[in-house]
């Protein structure tokens, strides 16, 4: 941990703590390097740090996080509030939607109620709605436009070929614990990732 923690800690606080720590090892105190004890004064700043994730350079691996290590990097937004610095991280992190474009929506059944705020939001802001049936049906009772997606490549439009031919700019899928479901998710999430969608 302390080769991604101790960097973005100095950063955020602007004391260089490697030299420190190098230097009390080498055995000079906290005192000779000019530094006090006790708790560093607060920032007037929020950081945020976002997890990189080379999923297209991991070949074969589910995008699906589970407790397993799958981030191969960490990116930092900085600012004095926190949604400019969130804002930075997912840009720095390659996360943010583009201003326009279309999502696709793969829900499972249980996420639903929780994700409906979700959708109003991206609805709102104008972005063209594609989901798999279930999640279609849900998003129609809502009283929202949406697409059906078919889960079958050969149809039109159809889930991965949408991914695939760069129409949507985001994909929104949760797991299920259902295996034929948990294929298409891991199919759905695959090709997101190749294509480095979010």
């Amino acid at each position: 941990r302390a080769s991604r923690t101790i960097p973005f800690i100095s950063k955020v606080t602007g004391v260089p703590m490697v030299k420190l720590g190098v230097n009390a090892m080498l055995g000079k105190g906290l005192a000779e390097q000019g530094y006090d004890g006790g708790l560093w004064k607060k920032q007037d700043v929020v950081a945020v740090k976002a997890p990189v994730f080379s999923m297209s350079k991991l070949v074969g691996v589910d995008t699906y996080l589970g407790p397993e290590m799958k981030s191969t990097g960490e990116v930092m937004g900085i600012d004095h509030e926190f949604r400019p610095a969130v804002t930075k991280a997912l840009l720095a992190a390659g996360l943010m939607l583009p201003p326009q474009g279309s999502v696709l929506l793969s829900i499972a059944d249980r996420n639903k109620p929780e994700s409906m705020p979700l959708v109003a939001t991206l609805a709102e802001a104008g972005y063209r709605l594609y989901a798999t049936a279930g999640t279609a049906k849900m998003i129609k009772e809502m009283g929202l436009d949406v697409t059906v997606a078919s889960k079958c490549l050969g149809d039109n439009p159809s889930v991965l070929g949408l991914i695939l031919d760069g129409s949507v700019a985001a994909v929104v899928n949760t797991v299920t614990g259902d295996r034929e479901t948990l294929q298409d998710g891991f199919d759905i999430r695959r090709a997101a990732a190749e294509k480095r969608i979010p």
